[in-house]
């Protein structure tokens, strides 16, 4: 089962978070059909969506992750509820690049960056907020780390891998965030970056059967760590029959009419999930005749 937990060091000002969604990122590969460097871009901006999300105070809120770096993948979309579920696309799945030293994945090279990470935080206020940062390297883990710095100025550290099994099945796939909290000094930065560097690679630490919390406790080795949280995460989209008739009919009667008169109905898929939602025309003026009641 895919997991997430958040903890805080009890004796520096530090919290932190790790995950591990094999599941979660496999599903994304299987329903966009994602060659391998494709899920390893997708994967890591759905982990980085997740534990932004399950980092929210607010119960309904969302937050999205977007990129746009130049590169052959396109644009990549993240968007991970308040439990950390998160659901997601790229729009060129079908990208195969030459690897680098090792057998490495390119990912900087298919997201390109030229471009930017925006950040889309519904509070469930009348506006989002909205930021953005311009792409360190395209490698995305970087790029998180860039936009807490720039945008919410907390110094923070960021590792996202995905190991993609020869199959082209997700292997492995996780992460942590670690953030400095007013009052880090020199020593816990210190420290911090110590346990970073005897970790390592977090995929391969994932792969040998390393536990979200272990992951922290090898990172942050140097601190006492106190359990905040441990939930279960998953792939989950939240699209319906309901919520796509509510997009036709706010289209307007005009768009829907044209729809019936030159196509003779609908079929929308979903852009998460690959679901497709048909509409005879019969069913299309209905939703035309509820447009024009409003």
């Amino acid at each position: 089962m895919d997991q997430l937990i958040r903890v805080i060091a009890k004796d520096a000002p530090v919290k932190a978070m790790a995950i591990s969604a094999p599941s979660t990122v496999e599903r994304a590969r299987a329903i966009h059909d994602c060659w391998p460097v494709a899920s390893a871009a997708l994967g890591r901006l759905l982990m980085a969506a997740s534990m932004m999300g399950a980092a929210m105070k607010e119960k309904d809120g969302a937050v999205t992750l977007r990129v746009r770096g130049g590169g052959p993948l396109g644009s990549l979309t993240a968007v991970s509820d308040s439990c950390g579920n998160v659901r997601g696309y790229v729009q060129n799945p079908a990208v195969d690049l030459p690897r680098k030293a090792k057998g490495k994945l390119d990912v900087g090279a298919a997201v390109g960056c030229d471009g930017e990470l925006t950040v889309i935080r519904d509070l469930g206020l009348k506006e989002p907020y909205i930021g953005s940062v311009q792409l360190v390297g395209g490698e995305i883990a970087e790029d998180v780390a860039a936009y807490f710095v720039e945008s919410e100025q907390v110094p923070t550290a960021c590792a996202l891998g995905v190991l993609i099994a020869p199959d082209q099945t997700v292997q492995a796939a996780g992460g942590y965030l670690i953030q400095l909290l007013p009052g880090a000094d020199d020593a816990v930065i210190s420290a911090v970056e110590r346990g970073i560097a005897k970790l390592g690679a977090v995929s391969a630490q994932l792969d040998a059967g390393m536990a979200p919390l272990e992951l922290l406790q090898a990172v942050l080795a140097e601190f006492e760590l106190e359990v905040l949280e441990t939930a279960p995460v998953e792939y989950r989209c939240y699209c319906s029959a309901e919520r796509v008739s509510r997009a036709l009919i706010s289209m307007g009667a005009d768009e829907l009419t044209s729809l019936i008169q030159e196509q003779g109905g609908a079929e929308l898929t979903c852009q998460f999930c690959d679901k497709v939602y048909r509409y005879s025309a019969d069913e299309l003026q209905k939703l035309r005749d509820e447009a024009i009641a409003k």
